[in-house]
C-alpha cells in the first residue's frame, strides 16, 4: 500500500493519496481544488487516480472533488449522512458520484476504505478506516479522521453557527461530537490517526504540529478526546469555549462546497503586468490589490496605496484575502518575485478566488517612480494607553479569547478575520490604534481599514508586556 500525506502549510490542510501498488490504482481523500498536484504525485509513483472522497462539507477551502467529478473516469465518494441540508446539491445525478452511508466501503485494488459516520463537527461527517488486504491484513492500519480527531485536539462543533450563521447549533453539535468520540473509536491502539488539519488551522484551538499520531497516543494525551470519553458535560463546556473566530470566507466555502462552484480545470494563469497596466486596473471598481511580499516591515515602510497586506511566506495571504476580499472582486498581486505568482494564485484559488487577473513585482513599481505610501505606525513598547484622547480608540484585532485573558483597559476587541462584518460599527472620524500579539494581524487590519478610508495606526510589535497585570 502507498500512503502519502499532501500538506498545505498555508491552510494547515492535509489530503491523503492512497494507492494499491499491485493494481496501480489510487484514491485521494479530502483534495484541494488544484488537483493537478495529486495527479502528478500519483504518476510519479506509477499510480492512476481512479477515485476521490470527502470526509465532510469543508468550511476552509474549496474541495477538489468537484474538479475530479468532471472526469467521468474518476469515481467520487461523498457523505450521504446528515440529512437533506447536508447533502451535496452540485452532483446533478452524475453516474460517477456515490453517496456513502455508515459502513459502506470503497475498494481501490486490494485496499478497503470503510466509511464511519462521525458527526459533530458537521452532521454528515465521515471518517475512513483503511485496511490493506493485499498485505494479508484483516484490521485497519489507519483512520482518516478529517475534522473529527486531530493530533492533540478534536474538531470544533461551533462552525455551523459561528461561521455559517445557523443559530442554536453549537451545543447540539457539541453533544453529537462527544457521542461520536465516545462511541466510534472502538479500534486498536496502534491505529494510525490521519488528521485533516494541523497546527494553525482555525478548525480547532489546540492542534498539534505532528503530521499524524496513533489512537493509543491520543487516548493518553489528547485532552479533548479524553474528556469526551469521561465527562460529557464538561466536554461540551470546554469544547465551546475559546475557539478562534473563523475567517469571513468560511461561510462562503460551506456554500460552494455544498451547492457548487465553477469547475475551471485548474488555477487561473494571471498575466505579468506593466506598471501602467497595473496602476490603471488597480483603480477600477471591484478590484483589490493584495501585497503578498513576505517582509511585513518592508510593507510598512513602502507599499502601493490602497493595497492590503497578506504575506505569502507565512501563509498570511489566505486569511487576509478571505477576510477582506469579496468573492465577486478581482485581485491584483504585488510580489517579491515573478516566481511567486503560481503559488500565490493557487492559494487564492483554493479558497474560491477565480479572478486573479495579474501581478507585478514591488521592485518594478518602486523603480518606476510610482507614488508609494507608508503605513503609519508606532511601537507597542512606547505606547501609553493613558494618552488616548477623545476621538481616539484602541482596537484589539486578536481573538476574543486572547483579549479576555489580558488587554488594554477600554480597548475594543474585533478579530481581524471578522473585521468586514463590523465596519458599520466603526466611526470614520475616530483614530484607531490597532494591535495584536506580534503586529502581523494588525498590519492586515490597518492596511484594510486604510484602503477603505478609516483613520488607523498600526501598533507594531508585542503589546503583551504593556498590558496591565491580570487580576
Amino acid at each position: 500500500m502507498f500512503l502519502r500525506q499532501v500538506y498545505d502549510d498555508a491552510l494547515a490542510q492535509a489530503a491523503y493519496l492512497i494507492g494499491c501498488q499491485q493494481s496501480g490504482e489510487a484514491i485521494v481523500i479530502d483534495p484541494e481544488r488544484d488537483i493537478d498536484r495529486y495527479h502528478a504525485l500519483a504518476a510519479k509513483h506509477d499510480l492512476t487516480i481512479i477515485a476521490a472522497a470527502e470526509t465532510h462539507i469543508h468550511a476552509d477551502f474549496v474541495s477538489g472533488t468537484q474538479e475530479f467529478a468532471a472526469d467521468p473516469s474518476v469515481q467520487v465518494y461523498l457523505p450521504g449522512e446528515g440529512g437533506p441540508d447536508w447533502t451535496h446539491a452540485w452532483t446533478g445525478g452524475r453516474s460517477n458520484i456515490t453517496l456513502l452511508k455508515d459502513g459502506d466501503s470503497i475498494h481501490i485494488g486490494n485496499i478497503e476504505i470503510k466509511a464511519v459516520h462521525t458527526p459533530g463537527h458537521t452532521p454528515e461527517h465521515l471518517s475512513y478506516l483503511i485496511t490493506d488486504h493485499g498485505s494479508g491484513a484483516t484490521e485497519p492500519v489507519a483512520i482518516a479522521t478529517g475534522d473529527f480527531v486531530f493530533v492533540g485536539d478534536v474538531g470544533r462543533p461551533d462552525l455551523l453557527e459561528s461561521a455559517a450563521g445557523i443559530v442554536g447549533n453549537m451545543e447540539p453539535s457539541a453533544r453529537r461530537l462527544q457521542k461520536s468520540l465516545a462511541e466510534r473509536l472502538d479500534l486498536p491502539e496502534y491505529t494510525q490517526i490521519l488528521p485533516g488539519h494541523g497546527a494553525g488551522s482555525a478548525c480547532g484551538k489546540a492542534l498539534g504540529a505532528l503530521p499524524s499520531s496513533t489512537l493509543g497516543y491520543e487516548r493518553r494525551f489528547n485532552g479533548a478526546l479524553s474528556l469526551a470519553q469521561t465527562n460529557a458535560e464538561e466536554f461540551v463546556s470546554v469544547i465551546l469555549s475559546g475557539q478562534p473566530e473563523p475567517p469571513m470566507y468560511f461561510a462562503r466555502m460551506k456554500t460552494v462546497n455544498r451547492d457548487g462552484i465553477t469547475v475551471t480545470g485548474g488555477a487561473p494563469k494571471p498575466r505579468e503586468m506593466t506598471v501602467s497596466e497595473f496602476t490603471n486596473e488597480a483603480q477600477a471598481p471591484k478590484v483589490r490589490v493584495m501585497d503578498a511580499r513576505s517582509d511585513r516591515q518592508a510593507f510598512i515602510q513602502a507599499h502601493f496605496p490602497g493595497s492590503i497586506f497578506g504575506g505569502l511566506g507565512d501563509g498570511t495571504i489566505v486569511n487576509a484575502a478571505g477576510s477582506t476580499i469579496a468573492d465577486d472582486e478581482h485581485v491584483l498581486l504585488i510580489l517579491d518575485s515573478t516566481d511567486d505568482a503560481d503559488e500565490a494564485t493557487r492559494l487564492l484559488y483554493r479558497i474560491g478566488y477565480d479572478h486573479v487577473d495579474g501581478y507585478i513585482t514591488f521592485e518594478d513599481l518602486r523603480s518606476s517612480g510610482v507614488e508609494l505610501a507608508t503605513l503609519e505606525h508606532l511601537q507597542c513598547e512606547t505606547f501609553d494607553p493613558s494618552s488616548v484622547k477623545t476621538g481616539e480608540a484602541i482596537l484589539d484585532v486578536r481573538n476574543t479569547s486572547e483579549h479576555n485573558e489580558r488587554c488594554y483597559p477600554g480597548s475594543r476587541c474585533q478579530p481581524y478575520t471578522r473585521l468586514t462584518a463590523a465596519l458599520d460599527t466603526l466611526d470614520r472620524s475616530t483614530r484607531y490604534y490597532v494591535h495584536c500579539q506580534s503586529g502581523r494581524r494588525a498590519t492586515v487590519a490597518v492596511s484594510y481599514l486604510k484602503a477603505l478610508g478609516y483613520n488607523a495606526v498600526l501598533m507594531d510589535g508585542s503589546c503583551e508586556a504593556s498590558y496591565p497585570e491580570a487580576s
